[in-house]
């Protein structure tokens, strides 16, 4: 395949291949449903509904009790109601009040007798209908709690569990729709505060918010595992409730939250290790044990089984672990934010430049109490940084990035970029557009072992992350990116907040001195990698991946002035230039010889007849090693423009040497990993639930790689193998 190939299209990887992986695909989801219980499938047919909260035991139970009976002519699913002991019809919302009330009585141990279904509360005139009532111990005829199950959207049902609370009086409130849950005490009938669960039968609600809770206790109940939530659900929520009304900035304080919620987290980094340890020595033990265990699934080893964890973990002594602090445990609205500012004012102490100094929360008491009760049942630190990323993309897209047509990129893209490139130890790595830095963590991920799951690294693993940088021009993504460098690098980072473009004007920043006194030991790294010791231009990195933004042209003629590719064809400066063209340009002149980058452009740049000699310029200084086509949905809900990543090698007489033809590996993505409307498509299990991995995280279903094997094969594995046979350096050692 010759150079004049480049500008052609985008083909997929072969026939074969891609009939293949299409063809595992549909016998895995035509297996998948074919063990759903078929009466479950009919019900939940088309619904919103789902049972993700629930345990395969569970539904079995239920399931077992079903029988059919004639409907105008038609065989209908029926059961006998657990409380109301008559045959019930089971639609998809019976469903989930069967089984939550099963839970009811089998786990949290309340007596079907304190338990009601469609209990009527008046409002005036009206009467609405509560889907489950358990009524006080010592009052038979006062709801206690209240639960609610109709509404697929958390927003609609909690205003509408609001309502039947300050209606009834009950002091607790539970929201599930089979796929989510949330749990709150109703402080009054403004606020409801998230708590960690409901307390059963033999309990009162001072023993939920008094008892010591460890980070035992954290990854056992972990929000966003559990209850199947992710963090911008949690954000859009604390919005709803106090944040978009508190005049405060939004971003600050959310940031300000996470950032000590972290902090929190690593201040139990021992015993994390403990937890470590005895999930190791359990796991390998049950490996050599009979099926049997942890009901019959999969070990924690596998890799496939989040339950057998939450079990080897729950059997994890905590006597002598250390109370999480970020928690509401019924103090004073005033004590609480006392003890969240001064956990905060640490947080500041041990990763400096993030924050300054003087920073406190601005949000009042009442207000923090509710969205730290929102938070502290959330475990961060996690397989990957998608549960973070996705809330801060939310946050900061608000206020610049969608301006200036930059989103955070996917992590299934990154992790895809990642592999194909295949960083080693000793290798320097930046992305010039980075963000939340997604590629300079994931690609530290890649040099230690080390996911973010909060584990000390060795001093030489650390010399290895200081040698991975990451440039960005918007200050509130330099500080996120920042945060998460930090911890994923133990203390240290070369994230630094610079035009990429304006490099000419970097030698001004250097003499701020504020901005020296938060970047400045990353900003020497980063010159001691200069060509030239007095020019900010060229530089020698083995390694570059970025999504540079989009939008918008540079019109500026001192800029362009900087760039062979600010030039037409007659040699004329040129009036304007898209952003994405001079990002290849400067990311090119950050390689050395041989290195080489993965960037995300604009499709047009490899079809459009008018970019050719964009594509002839790339081509004279690297080798084009692979065009990935991103699905369409890629970057939705943010933008729909279909983009793909060029994969380039930097010619060198040694790693690289130029050749006129060779051949280039095409790929194009059938399963983005989200669907139309910008929302994660989430892999299922036999029962037609999102399953998780082994770390408690939703796997977003995909082909760019197989997830550790969650998934089949794709585009990453086989370019691995075709890159292994091409004899490409960076795949044989060379």
């Amino acid at each position: 395949m010759t150079q004049s190939l480049i500008g052609a299209g985008v083909y997929p990887i072969s026939e074969v291949h891609r009939l293949t992986a299409i063809s595992k695909s549909r016998v895995s989801r035509f297996d998948r449903q074919a063990r759903i219980p078929m009466t479950i499938e009919q019900i939940l047919n088309d619904s919103r509904q789902r049972l993700a909260l629930f345990s395969d035991d569970e539904i079995s139970s239920l399931m077992r009790k079903v029988s059919t009976q004639k409907v105008k002519g038609k065989d209908a699913p029926f059961v006998k109601c657990i409380v109301r002991g008559k045959a019930i019809r089971l639609k998809p919302e019976e469903i989930v009040r069967q089984l939550y009330a099963a839970r009811l009585i089998d786990h949290y141990k309340y007596p079907a007798k304190r338990l009601a279904f469609e209990h009527p509360v008046s409002f005036g005139r009206e009467q609405k209908r509560v889907d489950i009532v358990i009524f006080d111990e010592d009052r038979p005829d006062t709801p206690y709690i209240v639960v609610e199950l109709k509404k697929p959207k958390l927003k609609d049902g909690k205003q509408q569990l609001r309502s039947y609370c300050n209606a009834t009086g009950a002091p607790i409130g539970v929201w599930t729709n089979g796929g989510q849950i949330s749990h709150y005490h109703r402080k009054d009938p403004n606020y409801f505060e998230d708590i960690t669960d409901i307390p059963g039968a033999g309990q009162s609600l001072e023993d939920i918010l008094d008892e010591r809770f460890t980070l035992r206790d954290l990854i056992v109940r972990d929000k966003l595992a559990n209850e199947r939530k992710s963090l911008k659900d949690i954000i859009l929520e604390m919005e709803d409730e106090v944040l978009a009304n508190a005049g405060v900035d939004v971003f600050e304080e959310v940031f300000k939250l996470i950032f000590t919620k972290l902090y929190d987290e690593c201040l139990s980094r021992a015993d994390k290790e403990v937890i470590n340890y005895h999930v190791m020595q359990v796991t390998k033990t049950a490996a050599n044990e009979p099926p049997q265990l942890y009901g019959g699934k999969p070990g924690y080893l596998d890799g496939t089984d989040y339950d057998a964890l939450k079990g080897a973990v729950a059997g994890v002594d905590d006597s002598g672990f250390r109370a999480m602090e970020f928690r509401n445990t019924g103090q004073t609205d005033t004590k609480l934010k006392e003890k969240i500012q001064n956990l905060f004012n640490k947080a500041k102490g041990e990763w400096r430049g993030v924050f300054p100094e003087s920073a406190e929360f601005e949000l009042t008491d009442s207000h923090l109490a509710i969205c730290v009760s929102s938070l502290q049942d959330v475990k961060l630190f996690n397989s990957n940084l998608l549960v973070v990323d996705e809330a801060f993309e939310y946050l900061v897209n608000k206020s610049a990035k969608g301006e200036k047509g930059q989103y955070f990129t996917p992590r299934h893209v990154i992790d895809m970029c990642v592999q194909m490139l295949n960083p080693k130890r000793g290798e320097y790595m930046i992305d010039t557009a980075s963000g939340s830095c997604g590629f300079p963590v994931h690609t530290i991920f890649k040099l230690t072992g080390h996911l973010f799951s909060n584990t000390e690294i060795t001093e030489s693993e650390k010399d290895d992350v200081l040698k991975v940088f990451g440039i960005d021009f918007d200050e509130k993504a330099v500080r996120v990116a920042r945060t998460l460098n930090l911890i994923a690098g133990d203390g240290e980072t070369n994230v630094l907040h610079l035009n990429t473009l304006d490099f000419n004007r970097w030698k001004d920043q250097s003499k701020n001195m504020k901005w020296m006194n938060t970047y400045g030991r990353g900003f020497e790294r980063l010159t001691k990698l200069r060509q030239k010791p007095s020019e900010n231009k060229t530089f020698r990195f083995d390694l570059l991946m970025a999504n540079p933004p989009f939008a918008g042209d540079i019109k500026e003629s001192r800029l362009l002035h900087q760039y062979e590719l600010g030039l037409k064809p007659n040699g004329k400066w040129q009036n304007k230039v898209g952003r994405d063209i001079l990002f290849i340009e400067r990311n090119l002149d950050f390689l050395k010889p041989g290195g080489r980058m993965a960037i995300v452009l604009p499709q047009g740049r490899f079809n459009n007849t008018t970019d050719k000699y964009i594509r002839d310029f790339i081509a004279e200084r690297a080798r084009i090693l692979a065009v990935v086509g991103l699905h369409g949905n890629t970057f939705k809900p943010h933008t729909g423009t279909k983009t793909s990543v060029l994969f380039c090698q930097k010619w060198d007489d040694e790693v690289c040497p130029k050749v006129d033809d060779y051949p280039i590996f095409f790929a194009v993505s059938e399963n983005g990993g989200k669907d139309n409307s910008g929302d994660y498509v989430y892999l299922k299990n036999e029962n037609g639930q999102d399953k998780l991995d082994r770390n408690g995280h939703l796997i977003v279903e995909h082909d760019l790689h197989n997830h550790d094997g969650e998934l089949p094969d794709g585009i990453a594995e086989v370019f691995i193998a075709w890159a292994k046979s091409e004899n490409l350096s960076f795949w044989t050692g060379k």
